[in-house]
C-alpha cells in the first residue's frame, strides 16, 4: 500500500485492497456529478438490447472507486502523479464487488526529496476477472535525512 517512504518500495511487490460493491446509488450519483447520462448506464430497457444485457457502471466510476480503494498515507504520499494506459477490459454491473490488485512496476528518484513510484493496477471483480487495468503513479516522499 502507499504507506511507506520512496526507498522502501521493491519492484515486484504486490498487495490487494479491500472490496467494494457497486450500487445503484453509486451509478446514479456518478451520473449526476459527471453529467454522463448515457443510456447504457441509466436506461434498463436500452441496456437489455446491448451486448451487455444489463446496465453497466460508468468506466470512470469504476476508475474513481479504484482510486478510493487505495489508501494513501498523507505523511508519505505527496500527490497523485498520473495514470497511463487505462483500459476498461470487462463491464462492471450494479451489484458487482471489485477490489484493486497493485504491483510495484518501477521507481524514478527525483532530486527534490521525493520519487515517483509506478504501480501496475488491476481492478478485479468477484469472479476474479480483471475489469480495468492501468499504470498508476504516485509522488512519494523520500525518508527524511537525519
Amino acid at each position: 500500500m502507499p504507506d511507506r517512504f520512496f526507498e522502501e518500495y521493491e519492484i515486484g511487490e504486490r498487495w490487494r485492497t479491500r472490496g467494494r460493491t457497486v450500487t445503484e446509488a453509486d451509478v446514479v450519483n456518478f451520473a449526476g456529478i459527471s453529467g454522463d447520462f448515457f443510456p447504457l448506464h441509466m436506461d434498463a430497457e436500452y441496456a437489455k438490447g446491448t451486448r451487455f444485457g444489463h446496465r453497466i457502471a460508468h468506466g470512470m466510476l469504476t476508475l474513481s472507486m479504484a482510486t478510493g480503494l487505495v489508501p494513501a498515507d498523507p505523511e508519505k504520499v505527496e500527490a497523485f502523479y498520473g495514470m497511463d494506459a487505462v483500459r476498461f477490459v470487462r463491464p462492471v454491473f450494479i451489484g458487482d464487488t471489485v477490489h484493486v490488485e497493485m504491483e510495484v512496476a518501477g521507481k524514478t528518484s527525483r532530486d527534490d526529496g521525493s520519487g515517483v513510484v509506478d504501480f501496475k493496477q488491476t481492478v478485479v471483480n468477484q469472479q476474479g476477472k480483471a475489469v480495468l487495468t492501468n499504470q498508476y503513479r504516485l509522488l512519494i516522499r523520500k525518508r527524511p535525512k537525519e
